[in-house]
């Protein structure tokens, strides 16, 4: 209750201070700003002619293929970086830059390489998560109490049942943690990808509010790309993370 009263404050003054400022003092021009009343009103055209609700749909469906991807790619290389000394000392830091780089600059390679396509959408998407869920497969893995490794070994645990009874259970939620990280990379990833291609999504409807000069269609989008994020957060992986904490007695 507490949050819909917020939201609505916050909406009262967003809209106050419109009127003051295009309205009353005259400071900005009415294209130029958004405001709570054009927000909505664009809001129920997309929706009455299925726009938002395709895009929604088809950005969903992207992300959650690329991050799938990327979840597959990233464990693989976090195992190995762990496994291997030499990967740790020479792989690792290079996968640590490469995390650091925007997104947007696989865009160019994205669209060499694959053209204005879906495939080149999930490329940005994946090389904007992957690394980010390898240097977490990592850091969990390394996090693990040596306690529990010394008394596998103790107990005659092999390799195979170190990590299947021992390290993975144990890593599990930092674990989550990275993955949680990781989508949140992934979802902002698959923004500038669709941004840069002529693909129907929540980057291309937001492009094509700002070709149109519609600051509210640009509003729109920014807002419901934050919402469907929180959402996804919020019924999955809270809920996963929430659960495991509760069932270890950490919560």
């Amino acid at each position: 209750m507490s949050l819909i009263i917020f939201l609505c404050l916050l909406i009262i003054v967003w809209q106050v201070f419109y009127w003051i400022g295009v309205d009353v003092l005259m400071l900005f021009k009415p294209y130029s700003v958004p405001s709570p009343l054009g927000v909505g009103e664009r809001f129920v055209e997309l929706c009455r002619d299925g726009t938002l609700w395709e895009a929604i749909g088809n950005s969903l469906l992207r992300g959650v293929a690329g991050f799938a991807i990327a979840v597959v790619i990233g464990i693989i290389i976090g195992l190995l970086i762990n496994h291997f000394r030499y990967l740790q000392k020479n792989l690792k830091p290079f996968v640590l830059g490469i995390q650091t780089l925007p997104s947007v600059c696989w865009v160019p390679f994205s669209i060499l390489w694959f053209g204005l396509s879906t495939q080149a959408i999930l490329f940005v998407v994946v090389m904007g998560s992957a690394f980010s869920i390898a240097i977490s497969v990592d850091n969990a893995i390394k996090n693990v109490q040596p306690i529990y490794i010394k008394a596998a070994l103790t107990m005659g645990a092999g390799k195979r049942q170190m990590y299947w009874h021992v390290i993975f259970p144990a890593s599990l939620p930092e674990l989550i943690s990275g993955l949680k990280q990781g989508w949140s990379f992934a979802w902002r990833a698959l923004m500038a990808g669709e941004v840069m291609t002529t693909s129907i999504g929540l980057g291309q409807t937001l492009i094509m509010g700002r070709d149109l000069a519609d600051i509210n269609q640009v509003m729109l989008v920014m807002l419901v790309i934050i919402i469907v994020g929180i959402i996804i957060d919020k019924c999955i992986f809270s809920v996963i993370e929430k659960r495991l904490l509760t069932k270890r007695g950490l919560y």
